[in-house]
């Protein structure tokens, strides 16, 4: 499927994006642990959460949807009957090994062809340490075989979120207590929302989970505002956890006009409507810390120095070549043919901005934030981009075309 985006009118409007997408994981797999039943309000209906619903039922959780509040009610966790297919979901396969690895069963874990290029040891080695049995490499497919843990003490090697949540939801199976120690933040999801099901006993219990707006998909919408001249967005209900908005706070350096307002709290989350406004931006240096916050949103950052005046710098992307795709090969070949001077450094990522010609196609490689990405280029170049390999959108961001559409923006299915 291909998709091409025009430059055209300003971006006008106010609008809700799909919960986010790293909660909806998260609520489905603690909810099908936990004794009772689980409501979960404003779940992404993505490719990839879909994915943990089949998944969580296949190991014996009953879930389903009741309007607009999804309902997952845990039991005895069982072997499935077949392989678990992740699909492009690495959310999906690396929490669901350490959670399979806390229970006395196993379970076989495959995805697609992007997914089993992605590394897996990162997590089945603390999971081997804790006790649990595992067959397979360093790829998908792997067997996990769980049960009799012990709790660890694990220095996490990578700031990684999903690494920490497995060991995590394997610790809560173990006998005695599993410790992470992070030198670097990372998402802590998980770790603000078990405690709304755990009781007095510690034990899980099906409880009421809300997921907010995604900041990572509320961010492409922010930067087409800042990009496109005289446009005006909002963005309604967006989860602003400090571990996910590097994005927002960088491109405020690079003086983005971006406003939070009526910030609250839901879930244990805080939650703000974000307001964007057209900018003249200018090239930043990244501070290599910044990176976990913003890990996902780099090529989205990418397309904003590309129009920025001057040099934007970012340090300390290796993590980028082991996501959905070589992200930081694809952010490289992707704005050159556009037309924009980028340079890749070893894990250093330099772009000359000020304009960006377009009038070309880009491939996604399989990858759904490179492909909104440079959706989004498309709609402030010179001339149209058209993306290769568009389908993979809705893996995160089901109706992304659809909604940009509302705000004005002119983007074709090719």
């Amino acid at each position: 499927m291909k998709l091409t985006a025009h430059p055209g009118a300003p971006l006008r409007g106010e609008v809700a994006v799909p919960g986010d997408k790293s909660i909806s994981h998260r609520a489905l797999i603690i909810g099908a642990m936990a004794e009772g039943e689980t409501r979960i309000t404003g779940l992404l209906e993505s490719d990839d959460v879909m994915r943990t619903v089949a998944a969580v039922r296949a190991l014996g959780a009953d879930v389903a949807r009741d309007g607009d509040i999804w309902r997952v009610r845990g039991g005895p966790w069982r072997s499935p009957d077949a392989p678990i297919d992740c699909g492009n979901s690495g959310t999906t396969a690396r929490l669901l090994m350490g959670a399979v690895a806390g229970r006395p069963i196993s379970a076989t874990f495959v995805g697609d062809s992007s997914l089993s290029r992605r590394p897996m040891r990162r997590v089945t080695e603390p999971l081997r340490q804790m006790g649990a049995r595992i067959e397979g490499g360093d790829t998908l497919p792997i067997t996990v075989h769980g049960g009799r843990l012990r709790g660890i003490e694990y220095a996490m090697p990578v700031a990684s979120a999903q690494v920490k949540s497995a060991i995590l939801l394997a610790g809560l199976g173990a006998d005695g207590p599993t410790r992470v120690i992070e030198t670097q933040p990372s998402r802590d999801h998980s770790e603000r929302m078990l405690p709304l099901f755990l009781d007095e006993a510690g034990r899980l219990r099906g409880t009421d989970v809300p997921a907010p707006g995604d900041p990572s998909s509320a961010a492409f919408l922010v930067v087409a505002a800042l990009l496109v001249p005289g446009s005006q967005v909002t963005v309604r209900g967006v989860g602003i956890n400090p571990t996910r908005i590097g994005l927002f706070e960088t491109l405020r350096d690079m003086g983005g006009e971006i406003e939070l307002a009526n910030r609250r709290e839901v879930g244990g989350e805080p939650v703000a409507d974000v307001l964007a406004r057209a900018s003249r931006l200018r090239g930043v240096e990244v501070p290599a810390a910044r990176a976990p916050a913003m890990i996902d949103e780099y090529p989205l950052l990418a397309v904003a120095a590309a129009f920025a005046q001057g040099g934007t710098a970012m340090h300390d992307l290796g993590e980028l070549r082991h996501k959905e795709s070589d992200r930081l090969a694809a952010i490289a070949n992707g704005l050159a043919a556009c037309g924009v001077s980028v340079q890749v450094e070893g894990d250093t990522l330099r772009i000359r901005g000020g304009a960006a010609p377009g009038g070309t196609e880009v491939a996604a490689h399989g990858d759904h934030r490179i492909a909104m990405a440079f959706a989004v280029l498309g709609l402030a170049s010179a001339a149209p981009v058209c993306v290769d390999g568009a389908e993979m959108i809705a893996t995160s961001f089901p109706g992304f075309a659809d909604l940009m559409r509302g705000l004005g923006a002119r983007i074709e299915d090719a």
